[in-house]
């Protein structure tokens, strides 16, 4: 293991390493009474300057005092959802577990920034088993997803007994976990936690990273370990104003984790988390980003463009719509006739065409004519001149 940074978690580290200047020092403090700080050596060494797409996720600036209106502490609805401590049971068939409360680095974006980073850690043995008894005695769950907190950064040891009991809940048929370990603090993916996440359960790990300067050669080698032990790997990627809100920005991104065998799952549309606001696009931004990769990339680098309503009401998708009404009708226009429906699709070069596609209008066929007077003569009438008739 080489010798890496050491991680940063004070504003005086910060300062030291030349991530922020002596005048906003007194004003990033307040920040960081606020909110926890936290870069990993990894993250230190992808930082190219201090305006950089990885700077501006992991170190703090005065902006965060900033809240407005229709910001959130819980800005997703988690607390109305929480039926015992660890545990979010929002959808019928799946709920979260958060069995620590910790992560290696702090997104200064992050959804859960008041509650993660700040006191607790790991919940206790009592909390962790009333967790896993709810789990037990709802039948109707059928997937756990592992949150936080980061749960990778819990001990193998400390994984595998976890791991287990729900291996032998019955009607647990899938485990997720959702993590920025593999990219921000890839050697806590050692052989020893992979073969903790092998389970007769199947387990996906949902990979965060937001953009392709992220994934160092220590991060893709941490997604190669994971992928060798048979974890299928999925990413979810938040739009972040001034780090990925470029075409060409999530164009790298996604092609970077699909060439790792990372495939996309989800662009998260950025959460009203309290001193956010300088992060978030306007979802009309989210829509064009999103139109224009359709074309520039395959359909294994598309993502589905999210958001989580707040107040706990649930995740969406909200990219753009293609297909517009067309107009309806029977008049040879329309393609099928008959009153059928019909569209107007855009395609992804931004050409408008018929569906189903346009017919010309064509002159109906004259009635077929009356039979001509014959003679009985003509052969086709007269027997007797006919040759070949019996």
């Amino acid at each position: 293991m080489r010798n890496r940074p050491r991680t940063i978690r004070t504003t005086e580290s910060l300062l030291e390493n030349g991530l922020i200047d002596e005048e906003s020092l007194p004003e990033i403090r307040d920040v960081a009474k606020r909110y926890a700080v936290s870069i990993t050596g990894v993250m230190q060494e992808q930082i190219a300057h201090v305006d950089d797409p990885v700077a501006r996720q992991f170190v703090p600036t005065g902006a965060e005092l900033l809240i407005t209106a229709e910001e959130r502490a819980d800005p997703i609805g988690d607390d109305p959802f929480t039926p015992v401590k660890g545990i979010t049971h929002r959808y019928p068939d799946r709920l979260l577990l958060k069995p620590m409360h910790l992560c290696p680095v702090y997104c200064r974006f992050c959804f859960r920034r008041e509650v993660v980073g700040p006191g607790e850690g790991m919940l206790g043995q009592a909390e962790l088993e009333a967790a896993l008894d709810y789990i037990r005695a709802h039948e109707e769950v059928w997937e756990v997803i592992f949150t936080g907190g980061d749960p990778l950064i819990i001990a193998p040891t400390k994984l595998r007994p976890i791991m287990a009991a729900l291996d032998a809940i019955e009607h647990v048929k899938v485990i997720r976990f959702h993590t920025r370990v593999p990219v921000v603090d890839p050697e806590r993916v050692t052989d020893e936690l992979v073969e903790a996440l092998a389970t007769e359960t199947p387990v996906w790990v949902v990979v965060h990273t937001n953009h392709s300067q992220e994934i160092g050669e220590a991060a893709r080698g941490a997604l190669r370990r994971l992928n060798r032990g048979g974890v299928p790997l999925l990413s979810q990627t938040v739009l972040l104003r001034g780090v990925n809100d470029t075409p060409e920005a999530l164009e790298g991104l996604f092609r970077t984790l699909v060439a790792n065998r990372v495939k996309p799952y989800y662009l998260h549309h950025g959460d009203l988390a309290q001193g956010t606001g300088h992060f978030r696009t306007t979802i009309a931004e989210g829509q064009e980003l999103v139109r224009r990769l359709r074309g520039r990339v395959s359909g294994t680098c598309q993502p589905t463009y999210v958001l989580d309503i707040p107040g706990g009401h649930g995740k969406v998708p909200i990219g753009p719509s293609y297909l517009e009404p067309g107009e309806d009708g029977a008049d040879g226009t329309g393609g099928t006739g008959g009153g059928s429906e019909t569209h107007v699709v855009t395609d992804p070069w931004g050409e408008r065409h018929h569906y189903p596609p346009r017919v010309a209008a064509t002159t109906a066929p004259a009635a077929p004519a009356a039979p001509a007077t014959t003679t009985a003569t003509d052969p086709a009438t007269d027997p007797e001149e006919d040759p070949t008739h019996d």
